[in-house]
């Protein structure tokens, strides 16, 4: 048969097998642990009355609402294609999705709506280090529900998820602020006219810019660019909002509100915003919220009241709320550093207006699931590996189906097996095959064995245990190889594994 003359051609390129930028492969315990890890989230989201939603992977890039086609494409941000007209795009998070399903809905859903929903998205952003395109996300939400408690709900359910993943009290806190007592401050500020809301705009965005960059910059940096502006290291100057010393005092006043106590934090925040309308309603609701969640057991070692909470300046419009890590971790250069924020949200009462035209209150949280894999196994709370299949190995090809026999009768006992599928020929590499799939247990059965209606049971973790570590004393009074009878395969097997 003539060859294809494609494939005679010179210098036909192959494809690289590499990831596209910014994307990477999950392999085995990598996927376990993030498996295991939803499935619990999931147990307490549905625990408080949640129900799971799917919403496809693309939608409309009207439908996303945060990003609309230009000439040619949309802005960036997503990863965005034209099909018969219309723009479409993989979703870049599990709330607008949410928005677009409560309003096309809405005569059918239950009101409130609490939903939660957990998979992929995806962000077309400058990948970086630990700094990817794809990544998971787990969101639960109440649409249609005013109520503070709401807020505070949620609160209570992101602190008792993550306990139910292994992070003990002390290791965690839940931050709660209100954007409206924020507004309030700015408005004493002098830089929100609640009769104007355009004036001070720019100012405005100065001020909320240097407010978030609190962590990074300190209160100098801070203060500076809420004044005149402020000049880094390497000499360039970035303007500042020109607010005068009283009017400064204010703000980082306002970031310095927290106190022991909910109560007495809640108590310098109503003097912070004085007469402000709309700082009064925030700080009102956030002692709603401390009252709930007190009522149920939530201390400040759990959520606590936090001015320094500042999430979504434009997206956000009452409650937010941050969950973060308390422990340290080792960076790169092996110094020590507190992990920092694992999830997220807050209150958004105009995302679902978009399509209604009608506002409806909804509130939420998104945890990074990514983020929080990789600071528990910072903390050594993930093993980093699974444990694997039990391996039934082959003596001889032609006895292929009594190792298929055995492999059943373990699979029906409900223990991961699988039979050797490789080349029989070299016992030795199905040991070797054993150990990269990190296999507890060898079965074996060679044709004296299966005369005299036995099996030999290969304890592989022993084995490379003893071979490491034991004595000769030791390695005689811990064998890691036994002999039984055929009929107790599945005992036997189910001895040595829960060993493990």
């Amino acid at each position: 048969m003539a060859k294809d003359k494609g494939s005679q051609a010179k210098g036909t390129r192959r494809p690289k097998a590499e990831n596209p930028r910014g994307f990477r492969d999950y392999f085995g315990a990598e996927v376990t642990e993030r498996k295991t890890m939803l499935d619990r989230i999931a147990e307490v989201y549905h625990l408080f009355g949640f129900d799971p939603l799917e919403t496809p992977a693309v939608e409309t890039v009207e439908a996303l609402g945060k990003f609309l086609p230009d000439v040619d494409r949309p802005n960036d941000g997503v990863f965005a294609w034209q099909d018969e007209g219309d723009w479409l795009a993989l979703r870049y998070d599990m709330t607008a999705p949410l928005a677009r399903v409560a309003a096309q809905f809405r005569n059918d859903l239950p009101s409130p709506y609490r939903r939660y929903a957990m998979g992929p998205v995806w962000r077309n952003e400058k990948p970086g280090p630990g700094r990817f395109r794809q990544f998971y996300q787990c969101d639960a939400d109440t649409v249609g529900s005013a109520s503070v408690a709401a807020d505070a709900e949620i609160c209570a359910m992101l602190s008792d998820t993550l306990e139910t993943l292994g992070i003990p009290r002390g290791d965690y806190v839940v931050r709660v602020n209100d954007r409206k007592v924020l507004n309030g401050v700015i408005e004493v500020a002098g830089v929100l006219d609640p009769a104007d809301p355009d004036r001070f705009a720019s100012e405005r965005g100065i001020v909320l810019r240097a407010i978030d960059k609190i962590d990074r910059l300190g209160e100098a940096g801070v203060r500076a660019l809420l004044g005149e502006g402020r000049r880094d290291e390497s000499g360039d100057f970035t303007k500042g909002a020109g607010l005068g010393t009283e009017q400064a005092d204010v703000v980082m006043g306002f970031m310095a509100a927290r106190r022991d106590s909910g109560a007495e934090t809640v108590a310098r925040l109503r003097e912070l915003v004085g007469t402000s309308a709309i700082g009064l309603e925030g700080v009102g609701e956030l002692e709603q919220i401390a009252e709930l969640l007190d009522a149920q057991g939530y201390g400040a070692d759990r959520v606590l009241i936090d001015p320094a909470v500042v999430r979504g300046l434009g997206y956000y419009t009452g409650p937010v709320f941050e969950a973060e890590l308390t422990f340290e971790i080792l960076d790169e250069k092996g110094r020590p550093r507190q992990f920092g924020s694992v999830a997220g949200g807050g209150r958004y009462d105009d995302l679902v207006k978009r399509f209604t035209g009608q506002t409806v209150p909804a509130t939420g949280v998104s945890i990074g699931v990514d983020r929080l894999l990789a600071a528990l196994r910072a903390k050594g709370r993930l093993g980093g590996e699974t444990i694997g299949p039990v391996i039934v190995t082959v003596m001889d090809r032609e006895r292929l189906a009594d190792c298929q026999a055995m492999v059943a009768e373990l699979r029906s006992a409900g223990i991961r097996a699988e039979v050797y599928l490789g080349n029989p020929k070299n016992f030795g590499n199905q040991l070797k095959y054993a150990d990269k799939r990190n296999s507890p247990v060898a079965v074996i059965q060679g044709s004296d064995e299966r005369a005299r209606g036995v099996v030999q049971l290969k304890d592989l973790y022993l084995g490379a245990k003893i071979a490491a570590e034991a004595s000769l004393e030791e390695w005689k009074s811990q064998p890691a190889q036994i002999e039984l009878p055929r009929s107790e395969l599945v005992q036997g097997v189910r001895s040595i594994l829960g060993r493990y």
